[in-house]
């Protein structure tokens, strides 16, 4: 079965791999939100039940995260095991398939797993948020077996704007699992009302192009042996850039008229 597509919004998720099983998380986001500019990112986690997508508000770049972890914990050990240099990772949520007494008051016992899962969201500078009701999230079909709190949600330390959300028992439909909902304010973006630009096809824009071509050739490259010295040519080229395009481009207003681009 692949995934369902809407003309209204766009999916992210991982191809089908017949070789293995199909990945268990996706994510939808609405076409109304389209101009933040989302992008789904397996360069950086690169496991079949974990999605990470990152956007921008006001040119500010955040990240949201998508977990699926089964009965063997896979997800969470490979987040434990594996080095992500993000920030300002919004929110990460998703069903950890771990039973522990920090998120059930009803369960008395206490996993150890649940302590990596609690290190990994550290790490990105999250903590568990308690929603308003608290009840199960998995409902079983078998009443034999007890209802579970195992879908959870991490959210950014010390924002008071992201303070709590909310379970739906009533929404969850033909799936075992219910409804994690929260509201994310976004803030009005300030639109700079000039930027700088060089005409297409321009002598200029040869000029800018030559003169960088040039200063990236004069970079001595021979010897880089660890991070820190090739992310010090980085770093000089990227100012080499950010130089020659302040002499080569002009200023100009942006009106109504004025393409994105």
């Amino acid at each position: 079965m692949g995934v369902v597509n809407h003309p209204n919004w766009l999916v992210f998720a991982r191809k089908l791999d017949i070789t293995n099983d199909c990945p268990k998380v996706m994510i939808f986001i609405n076409i109304r939100l389209s101009s933040f500019h989302f992008s789904f990112h397996k360069d950086i986690i690169d496991h079949r039940d974990i999605i990470l997508v990152s956007f921008f508000i006001n040119s500010k770049l955040f990240w949201i995260m998508n977990v699926y972890s089964d009965s063997s914990h896979s997800a969470i050990k490979y987040l434990k095991d594996t080095e992500i240099n993000i920030h300002n990772l919004l929110v990460m949520t998703g069903d950890f398939n771990i039973h522990d007494s920090l998120w059930d008051p009803l369960f008395n016992h206490h996993s150890f797993i649940s302590n990596d899962l609690i290190v990994i969201a550290n790490s990105f500078n999250l903590n568990l948020l308690v929603p308003i009701n608290q009840v199960p999230t998995r409902y079983s079909n078998n009443d034999n077996n007890s209802n579970l709190v195992i879908d959870l949600m991490f959210l950014c330390c010390n924002s008071s704007k992201l303070n709590n959300h909310s379970i739906h028992p009533n929404w969850y439909l033909t799936s075992d699992h219910v409804l994690l909902m929260i509201t994310i304010p976004i803030n009005e973006e300030n639109i700079d009302l000039r930027k700088r630009t060089i005409s297409k096809n321009s002598d200029e824009e040869d000029l800018f192009i030559k003169e960088v071509i040039t200063s990236f050739l004069k970079l001595d490259t021979s010897n880089i042996l660890d991070i820190s010295q090739l992310e010090k040519i980085v770093t000089d080229f990227a100012n080499i850039i950010e130089s020659t395009w302040t002499k080569k481009s002009k200023i100009i207003n942006i009106t109504k008229h004025s393409k994105s681009w």
